[in-house]
């Protein structure tokens, strides 16, 4: 494989994170206008936001084999350009049992493009034999930062809930179908000494893919319930008003940003088990500061702190992925990216039910429990060598600083 065709591949894959991120801020950024649609209740919209994570999680695990057989290339140009579609169809839907089924379906769609990028950007990652996939995630957050930003203007200039996602899946779609060109063909011979053949890919994955999975599955559900209960938690509990209450959770994905950009140069440096080990230990502290926040701006410093902390964990659990089963990575990416799903959809239900018992401080407060969790849990990831190829060439590289 020449540079240029990797160069392009990876160029390729950040645009689909890009992409991806994009339609899902969009969507949670108007979300809300949902109610004004249908004259829906909050409880009612939050069942269209469950619907669209079932159906998420649902893609993801039943359809782990189609992504070992197909490919991650195969899966996006199908799933990326449907993702777009679905959305158009959330926007036209006309009652409400119909919205469900849109959503499901955007939601499923989302599904496979999520970890079919993930399983293309582990097919770049090993491609180069150095860590990539931060930066590939830094095009999640430039993605999500822009679309919640869409969805913003749009509401401002008056636009209704349907325009804005009827607009958003109609700039989308001709994107996806251009970066589906770039994608490259996983490379599972060198790991498992031959192709991924179908007995293979009938073999249950290794218990450690459940692990890795289990820490994906604590960050994924810490950043939901920050995406979630971010803006409720300024605005209520610490009196800011709407308008500050909207800043917590774009400074928690501009921080995210900031530090996916240098997240694989500093993993290179620190070795797997130590990033994650610091970046668990460090989101309980910054976590800690939002909970014990006296006052709105402490609270907004603690939500760009925590970002600076656990912005490296799921992307670091997702190149993991990629090379602890040998011959099947994109199955093991996609359990992987299933369980982190679980975490997102679960979690801002768990803060929802504490702070009812309790205080949203208490819920949040389940946060700094979630980065401890990811600092014990570092220790158990596995090493293992991270192969580069180069045309028909081989090249093994030192992985120690990668996963050690």
């Amino acid at each position: 494989m020449t540079s240029r065709v990797l160069n392009r591949a990876r160029l390729g894959t950040v645009l689909t994170f890009a992409l991806a991120g994009m339609l899902c801020g969009v969507w949670v950024s108007r979300t809300p206008a949902l109610a004004d649609r249908f004259g829906l209740s909050d409880g009612s919209v939050g069942v269209a936001i469950l619907v669209w994570g079932i159906g998420a999680i649902i893609a993801m695990q039943g359809l782990r084999g189609v992504m070992a057989r197909a490919g991650s290339g195969a899966v996006l140009r199908v799933a990326a350009p449907l993702t777009a579609l679905s959305m158009v169809f959330v926007a036209l839907a006309p009652s409400w049992p119909l919205l469900l089924v849109a959503v499901a379906t955007f939601g499923m769609t989302f599904g496979l493009t999520d970890i079919g990028m993930n399983a293309q950007g582990s097919a770049v990652e090993r491609s180069y034999g150095r860590p990539v996939m931060n930066a590939m995630h830094a095009g999640w957050c430039a993605g999500a930062i822009s679309g919640g930003l869409l969805g913003a203007l749009s509401a401002s200039a008056g636009m209704s809930f349907g325009q804005t996602l009827f607009g958003g899946g109609l700039v989308a779609l001709p994107a996806a179908l251009l970066v589906g060109r770039t994608y490259i063909p996983e490379h599972t011979a060198s790991e498992s000494g031959g192709t991924e053949t179908g007995r293979s890919r009938r073999v249950r994955l290794p218990l450690v893919v459940y692990l890795v999975g289990a820490l994906a599955f604590a960050a994924f559900m810490m950043e939901g319930s920050i995406a979630d209960w971010s803006g409720l938690y300024l605005s209520r509990e610490l009196g800011a008003g709407e308008a500050v209450g909207a800043l917590g959770y774009p400074l928690f994905e501009a921080a995210m940003l900031t530090g996916r950009l240098v997240g694989d140069r500093l993993r290179g440096r620190l070795g797997t088990r130590r990033l994650m080990t610091y970046a668990g230990l460090a989101t309980a502290a910054t976590v800690t500061v939002v909970v014990l926040a006296p006052v709105a701006k402490v609270a907004l410093l603690g939500f760009f702190l925590t970002g600076l902390a656990i912005c490296t964990v799921i992307p670091t659990t997702i190149s993991v992925a990629g090379t602890i089963a040998p011959g099947r990575s994109a199955g093991a990416v996609a359990q992987v990216g299933a369980m982190g799903y679980g975490g997102l959809v679960l979690g801002p239900v768990v803060i929802g039910f504490l702070s009812d018992l309790s205080s949203l401080r208490v819920g949040l407060g389940v946060a700094a429990v979630l980065g401890l969790l990811i600092a014990a849990g570092a220790r158990y990831v596995p090493m293992r060598r991270l192969v580069a190829f180069r045309g028909e060439r081989e090249i093994e590289r030192d992985t120690v600083t990668l996963a050690a």
